[in-house]
Order: C-alpha cells, then structure tokens, then sequence
C-alpha cells in the first residue's frame, strides 16, 4: 500500500536522488535545471506553508518512490506551478503519475489556486503525453522562466 505524506526534512536526500537520477537518465543534467540548483538537496526548507508545498509517495517499506509538489506562480493570476513530479524507475507505466497530478491539483484548488502551470523538456516526452492526457494545453514560453534549459510549457484551468 502506497503511501502520501507531507516532504519532511528526512527526506531531503531521497528527493534529490531522485530527481538527480531522473534528470540524469533523460540527458537533462545540465545547467538551467533544477539538478544544479542550489537547494535541491534541502527541499524541506523551500515547502512546507500555505503557497508551497511538497508530498512524498512511499512504498510498502517505506521507501521514497515518487514525489510532486506546487509553489504560487506569481506570474499569473491565480495560479500555482506544479513542480518536481519525479518517480523511481519502479514506480514508472503503473499510473502513479497521472494519479499525482490529480492528487496535487486538488491541493492546489484546496490553496485557492484556479490554474496549473508547469515547464519540462522535450526530452520528458512520457511526461508530456502525461500533462496532455490530463488536459494541460501547451502556451508559449515565459520569459520570466528560471530554468532556461525547458523549452515545453504548459497550463490547464482548475
């Protein structure tokens, strides 16, 4: 039985793992992405209050296998960006993905947010089919956009 819990900072080290190793698989493990940004390996300190927040999935023992999280995006009205939806290769075509993006949104409605807005890559292309099927509609690049290496960009209404 999966389980979802609020990130903690316990879980620092397997979340930056994980999204390290995810990165690093898909050729993405350069500069302009979160895989060299500064606080990644203390997650906890950035989440965890009312305009960002962070869940962990973990298996039956206990093991981190899947994470996502949402910030207030202050360049839209309303809207919060969805971030750092990474799982174990194990955990990859089961569904967890699509089930976690429902299970963040409904946080971010919860939060008051009526949008969802998210970056990725063209190289995420099993992400992207993800973010598609679950009615994200591509927009053009802001220019505000922290990670320069993404170039795919996506919203869906609340």
């Amino acid at each position: 039985m999966l389980q979802y819990r609020e990130m903690t900072e316990a879980d620092n080290a397997a979340v930056a793992a994980l999204v390290r190793d995810n990165l690093k698989q898909f050729g993405l493990d350069i500069p302009g992405t979160v895989y060299f940004d500064e606080g990644l390996d203390h997650l906890s300190d950035f989440y965890g209050n009312d305009e960002r927040r962070y869940f962990v999935i973990e298996d039956e023992n206990g093991i981190v296998i899947g994470g996502i999280g949402y910030a207030g995006f202050e360049l839209m009205k309303d809207t919060a960006e969805l971030q750092k939806l990474y799982l174990a290769d194990t955990a990859k075509g089961s569904g967890l993905g699509y089930e976690l993006i429902g299970f963040i949104e409904d946080k971010m409605r919860e939060a008051g947010y009526k949008q969802s807005y998210l970056e990725t890559h063209d190289n995420l292309q099993a992400a992207i089919h993800i973010y598609e099927k679950c009615g994200y509609k591509e927009i053009e690049r802001p220019k505000e956009v922290v990670h320069s290496a993404m170039n795919r960009f996506f919203v869906k209404t609340l």
